[in-house]
């Protein structure tokens, strides 16, 4: 089996699992269980969380080489077969805007302002994670008041949705959905920590959103990889 085909492989079961866990906090919500024992301490415990949490996902983008190192994630390197017909072009010093190839294979993962190029992802996870670091300071510290009904986590389930199958999507609406994917996971924490009030099952949808962080993290460079491996272009410097 091929190395594209087993990160395929991977990919696959990671959404799988984020899935599997979206439909367990719709059961949660639909079917809230009764906890009695909640500690005074839970609310500032799981806002610190969910604050680093945030900024974990802002320094994924805006140090993203150092994040994929982290998480394992790096390109690897592509057997490509030689034909002399392909051209030789897409060289690195002058082909990355929004740190993407100019190539047109990747107008889809970018937008432009005034001349400038920018990879749609990366600002959408970073606006939805500034977002969310205030909203968590806000709800979590601040005294927010939110009425506490199973809409909220339910929003929440399908905005994440949307954001794990952000690659569908072109240009600024890609941005958008990046944005909601991260505020829809503040929108979940929310809803199950009014709903059930109760610090192990706070951590327990904290640590789905970690996984869900890591799976959005994992699509980037299997999408690019996908786009990659179907380019006709000889001894891209890109690529390699």
């Amino acid at each position: 089996m091929s190395q594209q085909r087993l990160v395929k492989s991977d990919i696959k079961y990671q959404l799988l699992l984020s899935f599997l866990g979206l439909f367990v906090v719709v059961l949660l919500t639909t079917f809230p269980p009764a906890v009695t024992g909640d500690v005074p301490w839970r609310k500032p415990v799981v806002g610190l969380i969910l604050k680093m949490i945030c900024a974990l996902g802002i320094s994924a983008v805006l140090l993203p080489n150092n994040c994929l190192k982290i998480l394992n994630i790096e390109k690897k390197n592509r057997t490509v077969t030689s034909d002399s017909t392909r051209p030789a072009l897409h060289r690195k010093s002058n082909t990355l805007q929004g740190h993407h190839p100019i190539c047109g294979k990747y107008d889809a993962h970018v937008f432009r302002i005034k001349g400038r190029t920018f990879c749609a992802a990366c600002a959408g996870l970073l606006l939805g994670g500034l977002l969310a670091f205030a909203g968590a300071v806000v709800y979590f510290f601040g005294g927010w008041a939110v009425s506490y009904n199973s809409s909220i986590a339910l929003l929440g389930c399908v905005l994440v949705s949307f954001g794990l199958f952000q690659f569908k999507f072109r240009s600024l609406v890609r941005l958008l959905m990046n944005t909601v994917f991260v505020l829809g996971a503040l929108l979940i924490v929310i809803g199950i920590d009014g709903l059930i009030r109760s610090l192990v099952f706070d951590l327990f949808v904290v640590s789905l959103v970690l996984f869900w962080l890591y799976t959005r993290i994992s699509l980037s460079p299997w999408d690019h990889e996908l786009i990659c491996s179907r380019c006709e272009v000889e001894n891209c410097e890109v690529r390699k």
